[in-house]
């Protein structure tokens, strides 16, 4: 299982959001740039990063997340507002490893399609749900397609994953979300990556050993200190003991 250490950035500085409160961030006063580095230096084999401004449909950002790309040693996964084909390959031609396509996959799935054809491996698509319905716009509108459908349409496309996140789930219930992702997982064969799962490293453990989930992202427990990346790597990497089988 990939472990994604992720940073959230809003207005040039490293965020935390509560159910995507654009207006209540939780800032950290770290340094974006040296704190991909230490991501790295950690051990993690991916990043990734969501530019919160860019899902808000502004700018500002874009020199800090170039160097975030450039520095940080490895791949790093990108979400944050993407609405054309054009910004997709312009990101992918300035070093990013993936693109995280949300409301761009609802609009214009076929857009999508495409894109995924012509950068096989490079773009995920993102599956925000909040009380059972699909949202889009950085979390503040609804759409009235179920996430089932919407995953099984992409069946067959070469997506590099899905990101799942249960937007509802309480800040201290991961099981609740856990169950939303899970059944999620059940019903496609791309490879699911879970958000909003993890706020201590037994939460690793446990999505180790649910089928289909082959990655989660994990930053505001990074930056609390609640996990430490090299410990959480190590669970996430770690053998699977074997199972007997049923007599």
């Amino acid at each position: 299982m990939i472990l994604y250490p992720t940073l959230e950035i809003l207005n040039g500085k490293c965020v935390s959001l509560t159910r995507g409160r654009l207006d209540e961030p939780v800032i950290w006063h770290v340094d974006p740039v040296e704190t991909a580095r230490s991501f790295a230096a950690a051990g993690a084999d991916w990043m990734h990063l969501t530019d919160m401004n860019g899902l808000r449909g502004e700018g500002g950002n874009d020199d800090l997340i170039a160097e975030i790309i450039r520095a940080a040693g490895i791949p790093v996964q990108l979400g944050g507002g993407f609405r054309s084909r054009e910004a997709v390959s312009r990101w992918i031609d300035k070093g990013a490893g993936r693109i995280v396509l949300g409301t761009l996959a609802v609009h214009d799935p076929a857009a999508v399609k495409e894109l995924a054809k012509y950068h096989p491996d490079q773009i995920v698509v993102a599956v925000d749900i909040f009380q059972g319905q699909m949202m889009t716009d950085g979390w503040r509108s609804s759409s009235a397609i179920s996430p089932e459908t919407f995953i099984q349409a992409f069946d067959g496309v070469p997506l590099a994953g899905i990101i799942v996140t249960d937007i509802d789930a309480d800040i201290e219930d991961s099981d609740g979300s856990l169950g939303v992702i899970s059944g999620l997982a059940a019903k496609t064969r791309l490879p699911v990556i879970a958000r909003g799962t993890v706020r201590t490293a037994d939460d690793v453990s446990r999505l180790k050993y649910m089928p289909n989930i082959a990655g989660t992202l994990i930053g505001r427990a990074l930056l609390a200190k609640d996990v430490d990346l090299g410990a959480a790597l190590a669970l996430a990497r770690a053998v699977s003991e074997p199972t007997a089988p049923f007599a």
